[in-house]
């Protein structure tokens, strides 16, 4: 079996911030380059410029997906403003990585309006080095030769292009991902020796090489023990703080979403709540979403924000 084949589909502090590497990558580009590089920086700065910290950064409204015959989101409307950090639950296959799909222009919606960056998803071709995403699993053989610098260094993909070489700007800016994560020093380590809360990071790493302003997560916890989970909160929590990282947060542990989250969406095919996490958490409109007892949930919504 060999690297990497994505299912539910891609810390010392920073050097330099993505701006420069963004720079150095306009330096090092032919000139056919540099007028797609300029392109992109001006569809995002010219967004941020115009509306500042005011206009969402993500906007849903009447959003409807249907898949073979069978809808998976009914009348989805929500917006995520810059900045935030907004956790994703529901029951299993209630539409959570269906929803993270379409926010990637994936899967086209039935119906409904979406916005990402001020854009619909399927023109965000140009503008995928500021939209990371670490999907809900990623299998691969331990045994494969693949290093922590070479996973990462698949971040920067759509920046290098196919059939091309990294540049110095894609080097330095991996090695910083890796620096930022925590994981300095382990660059040659192959991914497959590394312990689970290790390889979580070298993805988070993956998703943070470019110039990401958005992070969409799938469950990136699952599979860790408190310990390790512990230490991937707080360095994300770092890291969005830094970065300015606008957070979408997919996950079953709605403890972990009471203490980190600004605010917690509930789906389960249409949505059920949206609003601060000791308003949804302590809800007793979650029963109906999750269609049975949690006791648990009511207990995770006390004394949180």
């Amino acid at each position: 079996m060999g690297w990497a084949t994505e299912t539910d589909s891609g810390s010392p502090p920073i050097a330099r911030a993505p701006s420069a590497i963004a720079d150095e990558a306009w330096r090092n580009a032919g000139a056919r380059d540099r007028r797609r590089v300029d392109m992109r920086k001006c569809r995002v700065a010219e967004f941020f410029s115009a509306h500042g910290p005011e206009r969402p950064v993500i906007e849903l409204g009447g959003v409807w997906v249907e898949r073979d015959g069978r809808i998976v989101l009914e009348d989805v409307t929500f917006s995520l403003r810059a900045g935030a950090f907004m956790g994703l639950i529901g029951p299993n296959g209630a539409g959570k990585t269906t929803l993270l799909k379409v926010l990637l222009g994936l899967i086209r919606p039935s119906r409904g309006r979406v916005a990402v960056l001020g854009m619909d998803p399927r023109e965000l071709r140009h503008e995928l080095h500021h939209i990371g995403y670490m999907p809900q699993q990623v299998l691969f053989d331990p045994n494969f030769p693949v290093s922590v610098y070479d996973v990462v260094m698949m971040g920067r993909t759509c920046c290098i292009g196919t059939l091309r070489f990294p540049r110095r700007a894609d080097r330095e800016a991996v090695r910083e991902s890796i620096e930022a994560v925590g994981l300095g020093g382990l660059e040659r380590r192959p991914i497959g020796e590394l312990s689970g809360g290790q390889q979580k990071k070298a993805f988070l790493a993956r998703a943070l090489c470019l110039e990401t302003r958005i992070l969409l997560l799938d469950e990136p916890t699952a599979g860790l023990d408190f310990e390790a989970q512990e230490s991937f909160m707080d360095l994300l929590t770092r890291l969005r703080e830094e970065r300015g990282l606008s957070v979408i947060f997919v996950s079953h542990d709605v403890n972990v979403l009471a203490r980190f989250a600004d605010e917690i969406v509930c789906i389960n095919r249409t949505m059920h709540m949206h609003g601060r996490p000791s308003e949804v958490l302590g809800s007793e409109r979650l029963k109906e979403a999750y269609r049975c007892e949690f006791d648990f949930l009511a207990g995770a919504g006390r004394d949180t924000r």
